[in-house]
Parts: structure tokens; sequence; C-alpha cells
């Protein structure tokens, strides 16, 4: 299989090669491909085969499931100070994603929380829930903020 074969069949599992993926969540991010492969779990060797399309398929759901998480965090982290940015970085590395729907209770938890309070309360809330220790509440909370703000 060529590189280009590899690269097509990223982007129909994907949406996009995995290099483009890559580069859009480092450039909105400021990381770099080491930082990316540590925040994905991934060594930085596999990480540079599947950005070159060396190899076609991330074999880990959780590594998956991150890296749409940090897609997520790029969409929305214009507003976000440096800290922020390297706090829920930390708590997306540490999220083991599931298949029995905790992604999707995930995403109505956020929702839920988006609806229930203003941005503010919701950011104030996060800080106090990040302070206390709970990143991966705090990372929620900051989530719902940016669902709240549209």
């Amino acid at each position: 299989m060529t590189s280009t074969e590899a690269l097509e069949q990223q982007r129909a599992l994907y949406g996009a090669p995995l290099a483009d993926l890559g580069a859009t969540v480092r450039g909105s991010l400021g990381l770099t491909q080491g930082r990316l492969a540590e925040a994905l779990g991934l060594s930085a060797p596999m990480l540079s085969q599947l950005m070159s399309g060396q190899r076609v398929k991330i074999g880990n759901p959780a590594v998956v499931h991150r890296l749409q998480r940090l897609l997520d965090l790029a969409r929305e982290g214009h507003g976000l100070s440096p800290d922020e940015i390297e706090t829920r970085i930390s708590a997306i590395r540490e999220e083991q994603s599931t298949l029995t729907g905790a992604a999707t209770d995930d995403a109505q938890t956020v929702r839920a929380l988006a609806t229930s309070a203003s941005v503010e309360q919701l950011l104030a809330t996060a800080t106090a829930a990040e302070a206390a220790g709970a990143a991966v509440l705090a990372d929620q909370l900051r989530r719902a903020a940016g669902v709240a703000r549209g």
C-alpha cells in the first residue's frame, strides 16, 4: 500500500488524513509533535508513522477518543489561557473512553450543564473543581461553558 492510499483510507476513517488533524491540533494549541503524542498516549515514532501514512489506523479506541477531544479543544481554545489549555490537555490525556456509551453520557452531561448555569458560573465552578483536584469535572464544566457561549 502506498502512502497516498493510506492517507485516503485515513480520510475515510477519520474525515481527514491524520497529518491534517494533527496539524490542526498542534497549530491551535501550540503543541510540538512530541507533546501531541504524549497527550494522545502514543509513542512519538507511532504518531510519526500515522502522520506520514506508514500506518493507516489508530488501533486504540481511547487514542481516537483523545484525538477527538483535542480537536474539540482546538476549536474552542482561542478564548482560553495557556494554563487552561494545558490543564485541559492533561485531563484529556487521563481520560479513558469505553465502549459502553460513556462518551455519549459525557456529551449529554456537558449539554445539561450548559443549560443549568451562566458561562461565568460554569467557569467559576470549574476553577473551584480544579482547585479541589477534580480535573475531569473542571474540564466538563469548561466544555459546558464553551457550549453555553454558542
